[in-house]
């Protein structure tokens, strides 16, 4: 999330462009409504501060805006402000991050017991299977980040993350270049787990101001019973707490078990829909209301019948 000089702190308005509102159950999506919004973002140092974004004017075809990461306690206020549009929160969730200023040890401690032991006991099987040591190697020139993007690549193919979502890592000419420049200035790092020789995850993170942030990782589901994304994440924040004048780890936005096991605090938000109150777009509110409510009914259900299991699987 990227500063906007001359607004709030923290955000970075853009221009209204096509966004598909979807009805998605885990990673499949069932069907999408696409409606003109501009996307409103804030920096996790914003979200800390509980700073209210500024939206920036619509234009005439534009529907409204999507609000990401906004921290729920202002979510009144921004309603209040908002001149008559109708506003639809699509989820809430902590905006995770870990504090890196207190030391390894310390951050260890910080994680639950069971997520210290299903680590030290996975990390042993992958050791075990490399040969007695723990392969990961480590990215952080723009040459050496171009050996990083060739491998991870490679990996990102085969997650679910990239077939179903296009979630993977990026691999156009824009992406290529901005991963170059921030190696230039020093501006990010990356990881890769080898296994018994294979590459097994990734993961890269740029960093600004202090703050490092979560943005692209995957693993190669062959390896999904030893979580090689887990083993590979406790050993990068190793390295980050070694290095001086980091400050805080963000999980960017979302929720999800892995950034809950590796997070030290973080911060109730939403992601709030805010839409001009024409009738198709009273419409577009109405039918994700009904599936999100139809969404969380079916995952109350699949938790009391001890369903997740077969759930996943279906999700995939």
């Amino acid at each position: 999330m990227v500063e906007h000089g001359g607004r709030a702190r923290g955000v970075m308005p853009l221009r209204a462009e096509p966004l598909p509102l979807r009805f998605q159950i885990g990673a499949r999506t069932l069907g999408s409504i696409e409606r003109r919004l501009v996307r409103v973002s804030l920096s996790l140092d914003a979200i800390i501060a509980g700073a209210q974004p500024a939206l920036p004017p619509l234009g005439r075809g534009d529907d409204g805006y999507l609000v990401t990461s906004l921290p729920a306690a202002g979510l009144d206020a921004l309603l209040r402000g908002a001149g008559g549009m109708i506003g639809y929160v699509r989820q809430r969730y902590p905006r995770h991050y870990a504090d890196l200023t207190i030391g390894f040890a310390a951050y260890q401690a910080a994680l639950s017991g069971n997520t210290r032991s299903g680590l030290k006991r996975k990390t042993k099987r992958v050791i075990e299977l490399s040969g007695g040591a723990l392969d990961v190697r480590r990215f952080r020139t723009a040459a050496e980040l171009g050996d990083f993007h060739a491998v991870a690549r490679g990996i990102s193919q085969r997650t679910y993350q990239e077939r179903l979502l296009g979630g993977g890592l990026p691999d156009d000419a824009a992406f290529v270049r901005a991963m170059t420049e921030q190696a230039a200035a020093d501006q990010v790092r990356a990881w890769l787990l080898y296994v018994a020789g294979e590459p097994a995850a990734y993961l890269y993170c740029p960093i600004a101001g202090g703050t490092v942030r979560y943005d692209h990782v995957g693993h190669d589901p062959a390896f999904n019973d030893l979580s090689p994304g887990g083993v590979l994440m406790l050993e990068a924040m190793r390295d980050l707490y070694a290095e001086p004048g980091l400050r805080r780890f963000d999980f960017t936005e979302g929720d999800g078990q892995h950034k809950r096991s590796f997070a030290t605090a973080g911060v109730a938000c939403v992601d709030l829909l805010l839409l001009r109150p024409t009738l198709a777009n009273r419409a577009t509110i109405a039918a994700l209301e009904a599936f999100d409510r139809g969404a969380l009914w079916a995952k109350r259900a699949v938790a009391r019948l001890g369903l997740e299991r077969v759930a996943r699987r279906v999700r995939r």
